[in-house]
């Protein structure tokens, strides 16, 4: 009566639902767990692939402050080295500047000290030689040689006389 009210057999029911489950654990022990291993594997990789993107990138900005940082330095060691040199160069020419200046000192006190020594020389030489005349003229004059005590106050009369004219 079940049958004929509903048109299903009971025993192709049971039928149905054995092989029904029977397909189900077949597929679930050789089907459904390597498919869910392969989909698990995969979804590790990406994460996998995920993970070392973001370590990857975690890299990239740590080597570029790194680079930064590096660049900054070296930008600050070029800017003093070139300042140290303008220095060094500074008080070079300062040093020669001081050198010159020291060596144009000193020649023009050795070239004040040459003449110095040559008009010494020269009225000396300019003392001799009116001495000499002045001697001759006097001998001449007085019409007799001089002894050396009256010659040196004749000299030194002259000279002073010479001298006052000057």
């Amino acid at each position: 009566m079940f049958e004929s009210f509903l048109g299903v057999n009971p025993w192709t029911a049971l039928f149905t639902l054995l092989n029904t489950l029977t397909i189900f654990f077949v597929a679930r022990k050789f089907l459904f767990g390597p498919v869910t291993k392969i989909i698990d594997d995969r979804q590790k990789e990406i994460d996998d692939m995920y993970a070392d993107a973001d370590s990857a990138r975690s890299s990239a900005k740590a080597m570029e402050e790194e680079y930064k940082e590096k660049l900054s330095a070296a930008m600050e060691t070029g800017d003093r080295i070139v300042k140290e040199a303008v220095a060094r160069g500074q008080s070079r020419e300062e040093e020669i500047l001081r050198q010159a200046n020291a060596e144009a000192s000193q020649m023009l006190n050795k070239a004040a000290a040459d003449i110095a020594m040559e008009k010494k020389k020269a009225i000396n030489d300019a003392k001799d030689e009116i001495s000499g005349m002045a001697i001759a003229i006097a001998e001449k004059v007085v019409g007799r040689e001089l002894n050396a005590a009256d010659q040196a106050q004749l000299v030194d009369n002259f000279i002073n006389e010479l001298g006052d004219q000057v």
